[in-house]
């Protein structure tokens, strides 16, 4: 009987200095990505579906560009149009500029009178020439810039995926009219994840950031450990639950955001201290 009793309370003791406090979660991905359309327009083509991996600057969606195509050509030629100014104008000046020089060199064989009328046309032909001048490099720069705004629309008619990752919704169609900011596709990262799981307000206290957990995923058998990321400091007024993220190193291909987990936070130390 004696012995009984003492392997009954070994028991006890051990399954108090053992004790664990298990979490229900669900696996998530840290990295989760809505991509929204830049522009407006009609989507010319789609290249990926939903459930296709995907790679960071591949191009997931086009829009048409007939209109932006001309108006960008229209840009292209006032671009031209003004440089050519630039060189008519910057010739002109050279030329005035040698004449003058060559009537300073040929002083000594007009009279004063006439030497003084020839500078002062001269002076006037320059200054006009000059201002013609920068007047076209004014309107070079104005042209430059519109030509780089057109740049940075052509990079909104083809929109690049932002990372790799898997396409988990897509709510376009080849014809659909897009607006600047309507979502168009989410895409998932499957290569960082995390779990998020719920504690009471009264186990709140067992956990910590950094702390050292379990975590196991039953419908895969799988186990591994990691470590509380982060505890949400937001709680469900109904439940009195707080949300905490589990950081985990993925190592296995078949883990999938949405999956059921389970994170086992150990007592031990928590327990002895009391």
């Amino acid at each position: 009987m004696v012995k009984k009793y003492i392997l009954f309370f070994l028991i006890a003791f051990t399954s108090l200095y053992s004790a664990e406090l298990v979490l229900t979660g669900t696996v998530i991905s840290n990295n989760q990505k809505m991509i929204p359309a830049r522009y407006m327009g009609y989507i010319k083509k789609v290249n990926f579906e939903v459930g296709d991996r995907v790679e960071r600057e591949e191009t997931l969606f086009e829009l048409e560009s007939a209109e932006f195509d001309i108006l960008e050509s229209q840009a292209d030629l006032a671009l031209e149009q003004a440089k050519l100014m630039v060189d008519v104008y910057q010739t002109r000046l050279n030329v005035f500029k040698k004449r003058k020089t060559r009537l300073k060199r040929d002083r000594k064989m007009m009279s004063k009178k006439n030497f003084r009328y020839e500078m002062e046309d001269m002076a006037d032909s320059i200054d006009n020439v000059s201002a013609s001048l920068e007047s076209a490099q004014v309107m070079v720069k104005q042209a430059s810039e519109k030509t780089k705004q057109f740049a940075t629309v052509a990079g909104y008619l083809k929109v690049k995926a932002p990372n790799n990752g898997i396409i988990v919704d897509k709510r376009i169609r080849v014809g659909d009219m897009v607006a600047p900011g309507m979502l168009t596709m989410i895409i998932v990262d499957m290569d960082h994840l995390e779990i998020e799981a719920e504690v009471a307000e009264s186990d709140l206290k067992y956990v910590r950031q950094k702390k050292v957990v379990t975590i196991k995923i039953p419908s895969l058998s799988y186990r591994a450990s990691g470590y509380i990321k982060a505890i949400v400091p937001s709680a469900n007024p109904m439940a009195h639950t707080f949300k905490i993220r589990v950081h985990f190193e993925k190592t296995n291909e078949m883990i999938f955001p949405g999956m059921y987990a389970k994170v086992y936070v150990d007592l031990t130390n928590e327990l002895q201290n009391k």
